[in-house]
């Protein structure tokens, strides 16, 4: 009797071993293929390289000494200047000094931000519809200088876009405000640089004009001529 007594007693006990790992291996086996499942469904996207941003588009003067009423072109490709105006002092802080502030006309810019996050540091923008032409950018570098550049309408086609930044960016220079510059050749070319007309206001000489020296470009001795710097083209 006792001995019969055990041997049941060992088989139920080995019986409910044998169960409970069929029951793991099969939920188990259940992970595997919800694993397999996910792996399948959701892949694993590829991690994307940050894209450079491209290089502003400027022609500036570069022979040391600037004569007019600009110091060069610059053609932004949008009218964007959050993200425009960080480009185009990535180029100019090394040449001209710390960009520390920007002022625009607001006629053509649909938001003017009042600070730009630039490359290692901020620069203040600020805007005046009556001392500051349309067509021109205002820059400002900390105790080196000021320098006006045209604004080339972003839409313009690349043929007018590069005889605008041949006439800013000349030796002498065009002794035309920088909306001036733009009407003159339109006049000639018959091409229009914007799709709106100019207003006969934007004409008007604008006293003081560019910085008598420009000290910040160096001069360029072993060079014979005018010479201009361009870059993003």
């Amino acid at each position: 009797m006792n001995s019969t007594g055990g041997i049941s007693h060992t088989g139920f006990y080995a019986g409910s071993f044998s169960a409970r790992d069929e029951t793991r291996a099969a939920a188990e086996t259940a992970r595997r293929r919800v694993r397999i499942m996910s792996a399948t469904l959701l892949p694993t996207l590829p991690r994307l390289e940050p894209v450079a941003a491209p290089a502003a588009r400027i022609a500036l003067k570069a022979d040391g000494t600037s004569h007019g009423l600009l110091d060069g072109a610059w053609w932004p490709r949008s009218r964007d200047l959050l993200s425009e105006l960080p480009a185009l002092t990535d180029v100019l802080d090394p040449l001209w000094g710390r960009i520390t502030r920007i002022a625009v006309n607001p006629k053509y810019w649909p938001v003017i931000p009042r600070k730009i996050p630039v490359h290692g540091h901020i620069a203040k923008v600020g805007w005046f519809t009556r001392e500051i032409d349309p067509h021109k950018l205002l820059l400002l570098s900390y105790g080196t200088g000021r320098w006006d550049l045209l604004v080339i309408p972003p839409e313009t086609d690349a043929e007018s876009a590069a005889r605008l930044m041949a006439a800013a960016s000349d030796h002498d220079g065009p002794p035309l405000t920088a909306s001036a510059l733009i009407a003159a050749d339109e006049g000639r070319h018959g091409v229009a640089a914007t799709e709106e007309p100019l207003d006969p206001d934007e004409a008007w000489e604008y006293e003081g004009g560019a910085a008598p020296v420009f000290t910040a470009v160096p001069r360029q001795p072993d060079r014979a001529g005018p010479s201009r710097l361009i870059v993003g083209l």
